[in-house]
């Protein structure tokens, strides 16, 4: 049953105030902020204050709390959404169930990419798989941001690139995401406008790498370096910068990146910006450019962090190669087309790492599923905001033009089509007007005439200037009511937004449409030694400008002989292929929208500016909004999707899926507000809550009637079973009556007939089981328990006796099989990748390490230890490792995942680690998600007599074998710091001493190798860690700068102490 507090639009909706204008809606926008109360419910639509502060209402207990709330019982809330589309995936919600997306938008600074994380975040805890895939999506967010974010004047973590997240489920669990990434703002790599920064990823390597590793990567003090403006932040930035690197490197380690692709990616990026203090002079001799002297080091350095030839790179710095007629030809640069080809190759070059990890992700992410399985879908948009700078650039139009395709969405979903259904089912309507701004994206997009085809057309003329194009437009555009020139000589124009005017200036419209790539870089890094840095230029570019990397002979340089050859398109038509492919997914879903707004231009919390407010409420047409919504009805079902959804309610069979069985439907229920059209019904967004109740309050019956009925059913079987069992013993009893009375019967009549009586035969004694012989294979102690106590072990040792296995008694010979047989895996897999990692320097396995026990005999050795006490075992059933752990009445083993790149990671946790000992070192001062529960003490061996680990017991080491010593049959191998055990049993002296051997010898060689290649610092190296290919240029490269920057150093003090003398010995 409703009540009538429910029939009412719920609290915090602005769709439920009584006086509709701007004024109450600024005001009730205001009251709520004010008090923290920073969501809003516009009917179906979110609107999200940016509070510019943290707030506690993200916690685990608010999640829960919205995980199946009911619309008006809770707050308005971004989980909420999340919730909605969830569940609306499904088929929870009406209707079966079908792909959503998420569609986030609002001006740079509003609060968008906070939003995006909030949602991934609640959408996993919905999904309650604890599995490691969502740990890794969660971990994408601080990744992307790293390398696609930075400070603008008006948002210190701006999104300088789209992306679209497609989450796959089936049923409901996640089992694989994708992600798409459009338009990074490159050319922000080379240069930033006053106010602002580079990359955040610069900077984090800068304040997070150690010395040894900045000279490693060949990096010197920030201030050197002209791609970051030679700033860097305060010392308390800088903290907070090293923090972030740390989760960079942790979040590149949880999705599953190499460590050798790590390096590599890092010495991309220090050559990038090495290649960024290359600077050219004029030759004189020529006329051509030449590297200037004081940056030849730094030329030395970008050469080998990209891992090319010194002179190679060159040449494609000063000249173009071409071919004409079998002739190669000589074509030298100007100073300007030099430094221009300098900064495309570093744009070219971070693209296409970003790429790159955006393509990475989608491989290690990807659902490992049957295809023919169909995946239901839940996609986020993220991208960047509305932008009106002082000075507006080509990617401020590529920005501006995607937001106006997001407002055209936003209008045709909540206007157009919705308006259109009322007019075609003959419902009394009056019109709502909405600002259109499709003028404005024919403008942009028509073919042959938008201003993105005349700008390629522009392109596609190399004599063509940004003169021409601006020329073109003013001729073309003369009239529009959308475009208006620039005045006097300014070279730009000004496009009517739906947010407003924005002035763009067309300097390098072409150029950055055009995308050039110097020739013969293509081939010159495809022969990198740099293993990434050929995969990254073996690609090709798709038609929506994603990387496509794929396997492809190395060519030879001057190959590419054209000077823009790898380039099929521009990137304005990237963009727009990219973003018609994304409003294609967009419309083939339900859409749930969130408008974010900035209270403040100033970023301060607390504070509204009504004027800024007031602007974006106008043009995101929230007043419009708000009344379509309050007046409308948002949900349409037709009538067959509604009886076969809501039959339920007339609780009859065989519903017709009719408008009469629709109608007895509803009126069976006590909904007001709704309309019935020709073949569909009308509904406000609030309705469909409430039928929900009805269908759950009919489904908890069914589950009672289903409880009882299955209860009788059960308890009719159970009397049927008793009875049979009765009659069998009542018939066994009447069979022991008259099989007694025979006997007697018989006895009697013997005893007529004074016969002797016949002997019975004798019954032979049960025989004592033969041993084998002890003294040839003496018992092998096993791993002993609570469980085990009443097993004997002496069976273990006859090779043709089965031996008991506690808890499978009743297993099949084939399952015994299977078992056996995961757990010589499992031990292989310890032995040959994981032994090595896991033993002590002194040649035993750390205290904790309890080898492969089964969860029983975990819980057994822990049962009378403190709370905290813990210990490692080794999986039986797959290659990994189970913590076990003492808590408060009861023990919690928690699985440890070893990923394809070597790292160690607790399911469910956040964190990844380079070995089993570290991850115990963390998590002994960082408790363990969710209980956040600390390792406190190892749980050691009982003693040296029982070790767990007797199958890895020939692994261990002593020292006196790391010198070539004596078998471990013939010497002690202690258990711990302070134990020995006797010599192992002569039964196994055969094996052990063939894996001895041939460990030892390994060993030995490791050693050799290992001297062999062990530097004068005594720093360890080799295969232990991984380095850039060309580590000793880039340090020779590194001294030559640094000797250059002291000998200028010294030079100017020597000429400002020459002048100080010269001046006190002139005449006063």
């Amino acid at each position: 049953m409703v009540s009538p507090e429910e029939r009412r639009p719920p609290a915090g909706d602005l769709a439920s105030l009584s006086e509709l204008d701007e004024a109450s809606l600024l005001g009730g926008l205001r009251e709520r902020f004010l008090r923290q109360q920073v969501y809003t419910d516009v009917g179906d639509i979110l609107i999200a204050m940016n509070p510019f502060q943290p707030l506690p209402l993200y916690g685990r207990e608010v999640s829960e709390r919205y995980r199946h709330h009911q619309t008006g019982t809770l707050p308005p809330h971004i989980f909420s959404v999340a919730s909605r589309a969830y569940h609306a995936m499904l088929g929870h919600r009406g209707g079966g169930p079908q792909s959503q997306c998420i569609v986030i938008s609002g001006e740079s600074g509003a609060g968008k990419t906070e939003s995006t994380k909030l949602l991934l975040q609640h959408i996993m805890n919905l999904c309650k798989g604890n599995s490691q895939l969502e740990q890794q999506i969660l971990q994408v967010n601080p990744l992307l941001e790293a390398f696609g974010n930075a400070q603008t004047v008006m948002n210190d973590n701006s999104s300088r690139f789209g992306k679209y997240i497609q989450l796959r489920f089936q049923k409901n669990t996640v089992r694989g995401a994708k992600l798409s990434e459009y338009l990074l703002e490159k050319s922000r790599v080379v240069r930033q406008d006053p106010g602002e920064r580079n990359f955040h990823i610069f900077y984090y390597m800068f304040a997070g790498l150690s010395s040894e590793e900045k000279e490693m990567y060949g990096l010197l003090d920030p201030s050197l370096y002209r791609y970051i403006s030679g700033r860097f932040g305060t010392e308390d930035v800088a903290q907070c910068w090293k923090q972030k690197y740390q989760e960079v490197c942790n979040a590149l380690d949880m999705v599953g990146f190499q460590e050798q692709e790590q390096v590599d990616m890092q010495a991309i990026l220090a050559g990038v910006l090495s290649l960024g203090n290359v600077t050219f002079e004029p030759e004189e001799r020529n006329g051509s450019v030449k590297v200037s002297e004081a940056s030849w080091g730094w030329l030395k350095a970008a050469a080998g962090q990209f891992g090319v030839q010194e002179d190679e790179l060159l040449k494609c710095l000063i000249c173009t190669m071409s071919v004409t007629r079998g002739e190669q030809i000589q074509r030298f640069h100007t100073q300007q087309q030099a430094e221009d080809a300098r900064d495309s190759i570093a744009k070219v070059a971070y693209g296409r790492v970003f790429c790159w990890i955006v393509c990475k992700i989608n491989e290690l992410l990807a659902e490992n599923v049957d295809p023919e399985v169909e995946l239901s879908e839940i996609g986020i948009l993220d991208i960047f905001g509305f932008e009106n700078f002082a000075v507006n650039r080509f990617e401020q139009l590529c920005i501006n033009l995607a937001n106006e395709q997001l407002q055209h969405f936003f209008n045709r979903h909540i206007f157009e089509l919705e308006q259109a259904a009322y007019k075609e089912e003959e419902l009394p309507w009056e019109t709502i007007t909405f600002n259109n701004n499709e003028p404005i994206l024919k403008l942009l997009l028509a073919k042959p005439l938008g201003l993105l085809s005349l700008l390629d057309e522009q392109s596609a003329f190399p004599q063509a200037t940004d003169r021409t194009f601006v020329d073109k437009l003013n001729s073309s555009f003369k009239g529009n009511l959308h475009f208006q020139p620039g005045r006097g000589r300014v070279l730009g124009f000004s496009i009517i937004h739906y947010a407003g005017k924005v002035q763009y200036s067309a300097g390098g419209f072409l150029e950055k449409n055009r995308d050039t790539l110097p020739a013969n870089v293509r081939g010159l890094f495809i022969n990198s030694i740099t293993p990434l840095l050929s995969v990254l230029f073996t690609a090709t570019i798709s038609r929506t400008g994603t990387l496509m990397p794929h396997v492809k002979p190395k060519v030879v340089p001057g190959a590419d002989d054209k000077f823009n050859s790898t380039r099929k398109q521009s990137a304005g038509a990237q963009f727009r292929h990219s973003l018609m492919m994304l409003m294609e997914r967009m419309y083939s879903a339900n859409p749930h929208f969130v408008r974010c707004i900035k209270p403040n231009s100033q970023k301060e919390p607390g504070v509204v500016d009504s004027q800024v407010v007031l602007l974006q409420l106008r043009y995101n047409g929230l007043l419009e909004t708000i009344r379509i919504r309050r007046d409308g009805f948002s949900w349409r079902p037709s009538f067959e999707e509604f009886a076969e959804r809501y039959g339920i309610i007339l609780v009859k069979p065989d519903v017709s899926l009719t408008k009469e069985s629709c109608l007895e439907i509803l009126q069976s229920t006590e909904l007001t507000g709704w309309m019935c059209g020709k073949s569909r019904l009308f509904f406000k967004y609030w309705h469909q809550e409430q039928l929900a109740k009805y269908v759950a309050q009919l489904e908890g019956a069914a589950v009672v009637i289903q409880k009882v009925f299955r209860g009788f059913k059960c308890r009719r079987s159970y009397l049927k079973l008793v009875a049979e069992v009765r009659a069998e013993a009542q018939r066994l009893q009447e069979e022991a009556e008259r099989e007694r009375s025979r006997q007697l019967a018989v006895e009697a009549e013997a005893q007529k007939r004074i016969s002797l009586p016949v002997p019975m035969p004798r019954k032979r004694r049960p025989q004592p089981c033969p041993h084998p012989d002890k003294s040839s294979e003496p018992p092998v102690p096993r791993p002993r328990s609570k469980l085990t106590e009443f097993t004997p072990f002496d069976n273990f040792l006859d090779p043709s006796a089965p031996r008991p296995v506690l808890g499978t008694e009743e297993e099949t010979g084939e399952e015994v099989k299977m078992r056996k047989c995961k757990r010589g895996a499992t031990l292989r897999w310890f032995k040959e990748t994981q032994a090595k990692k896991v033993i002590q320097d002194d040649g035993a396995f750390p205290s904790w390490l309890h080898g492969m026990i089964s969860r029983r005999e975990a819980e057994n050795l822990l049962i009378d230890k403190p709370l905290g006490c813990f210990l490692v075992r080794i999986s039986q059933s797959r290659p990994g490792y189970t913590l076990t752990y003492r808590g408060e009445g009861r023990c919690r083993h928690y699985m440890i995942q070893v990923q394809p790149n070597a790292r160690y990671v607790i399911l469910g946790e956040d964190r990844a680690h380079a070995s089993l000992t570290r991850l115990v070192r963390y998590h002994q001062t960082v408790g363990i998600q969710p209980f956040m529960e600390l390792l406190t003490v190892p749980c050691g061996q009982k003693s040296s007599e029982s070790l767990d680990y007797e199958d890895l017991e020939c692994l261990k080491l002593t020292p006196s074998e790391d010198k070539g010593g004596t078998p471990p049959e013939e010497q002690p191998c202690p258990s711990g710091p302070s134990t020995s055990r006797p010599g192992l049993q002569s039964g196994a002296a055969a094996v052990l001493r063939h894996v001895w051997f041939r460990r030892s010898k390994n060993c030995q060689k490791e050693q050799r190798e290992d001297k062999r290649t062990k530097p004068s610092s005594g720093k360890k190296t080799g295969s232990q860690r991984a380095f850039p290919r060309f580590h000793s240029s880039i340090r020779l490269a590194m001294q030559e700068i640094q000797q250059l920057s002291s000998t200028t150093l010294k030079n100017s003090a020597q000429s400002c102490c020459e002048a100080l003398s010269i001046k006190d010995l002139e005449p006063k």
